[in-house]
């Protein structure tokens, strides 16, 4: 058996990731659940409601845990890392053994936040390779990757063709609207091909329902960036505006459950994802890929685990920038070029056709990524990490 401390929900990435992985490693091993209350509003489908429900930490234990916060499981736990200062997301869970697993994007890391990573974990399970590269170069070497997966029911090649918007060449962007996810350089790039091109549309789904994150968007050196609403689609609307954008030509997505964005996927042309930094293997990207369309996207970070010269069209001209936080640098991302951008759009606007090789290619490469294939390797990891510390080869002092 295994503990579970995983967020959930069903617009967001750990969300999604963390109701995935308790529905697969169940299938694998007995699981306890330990996760924020929730209704059937946040996992967005009754049935997946009450299965999650059903893996819930008893009651009984819930009290246990209540009253002796200092108690000890016989089972390993799985629990989700808040950030890159690597302590435990959820309540203290003492266990034999603790395995962490994380999505960070802040890589310039303080030694106390590696020393964490060593007290609380026996196994620190990175989200992408490119976090397990910081980890290491920083001195954690009980680092492991995995994966996360697509859901191949939801998100596949079956029926891909589009069936609105036909005489339309439909470009769509994903990810909550801040400057690591590079909105700003899609704005840009979409304007160009708008002048240029008086059927291109845009598909927005960039809604963030943190105003903190959203404003890092003023830094951007390709915007114009002022939040004239409380209203999300009223400020998206404005901030379309202000960037000479022709509203009338843009779809702007309010958030919905990740299940029902395979049919907008499906009914674009291509995705254009110009990310500065992806702790993970961008959640969106892979789903939009797993459809059999194309894309347009940075090769760096955690994108590089899944995509190719065959599989996307891939930006590759970038330059390191310095991501400050009151007055202290805590991030080197990599800046996508705005002018390539542009180049790969035109390129693809006018080369529809052969824009199906790629989707083609990602459909395939993205049916072996599946939330099975991360649940199993979840648990070969903690069983063989667990057989390592008892046979006295650690990976680290715990």
């Amino acid at each position: 058996m295994i503990y579970l401390v995983l967020p959930r929900g069903n617009n967001f990435g750990w969300g999604v990731c963390g109701k995935y992985l308790v529905k697969e490693i169940s299938d694998i091993t007995d699981v306890k659940y330990i996760t924020d209350s929730f209704g059937v509003e946040d996992i967005g489908d009754e049935y997946e409601f009450h299965f999650l429900k059903s893996k819930l930490l008893s009651e009984t234990d819930a009290k246990e845990f209540s009253r002796d916060v200092n108690r000890r499981v016989g089972s390993p736990v799985l629990q989700a890392i808040g950030n890159q200062a690597l302590m435990p997301w959820g309540p203290e869970i003492n266990s034999s053994f603790k395995a962490g697993y994380t999505f960070f994007e802040e890589n310039i890391l303080q030694q106390e936040y590696i020393q964490n990573g060593k007290d609380n974990f026996d196994i620190v399970i990175t989200g992408s390779k490119w976090c397990e590269e910081v980890l290491r170069d920083h001195g954690l070497d009980n680092v492991e990757t995995v994966i996360q997966g697509v859901d191949q029911q939801i998100f596949n090649t079956f029926h891909s063709e589009k069936e609105i918007f036909k005489d339309n060449f439909v470009i769509f962007s994903g990810g909550k609207f801040e400057i690591r996810k590079g909105q700003d350089i899609v704005i840009r790039a979409y304007k160009v091909l708008q002048d240029r091109h008086k059927d291109v549309m845009l598909v927005n789904a960039w809604f963030n329902m943190w105003g903190d994150s959203m404003n890092t968007m003023a830094a951007s050196p390709h915007i114009k960036y002022e939040v004239k609403s409380k209203d999300y689609a009223a400020a998206m609307y404005g901030i379309l505006q202000d960037n000479g954008l022709d509203t009338g030509r843009i779809v702007t997505l309010l958030p919905r459950s990740n299940a029902l964005m395979s049919k907008i996927y499906k009914n674009t042309d291509i995705g254009v994802f110009p990310n500065r930094c992806e702790g993970g293997t961008n959640l969106v990207l892979m789903e939009y890929m797993a459809c059999g369309k194309p894309v347009i996207a940075s090769y760096s970070s955690g994108h590089r685990d899944v995509i190719n010269k065959d599989n996307s069209i891939m930006i590759n001209n970038m330059r390191p920038i310095d991501i400050n936080k009151n007055g202290t640098r805590i991030a080197i991302w990599d800046d996508p070029d705005l002018d390539e951008t542009i180049s790969h759009l035109e390129w693809a606007y006018q080369h529809r056709d052969e824009l199906k090789p790629y989707g083609s290619q990602a459909g395939n490469d993205l049916k072996e990524l599946t939330w099975k294939k991360s649940a199993e390797q979840f648990v070969e990891i903690i069983e063989g990490s667990k057989h390592r510390i008892k046979t006295g080869n650690q990976f680290c002092s715990v």
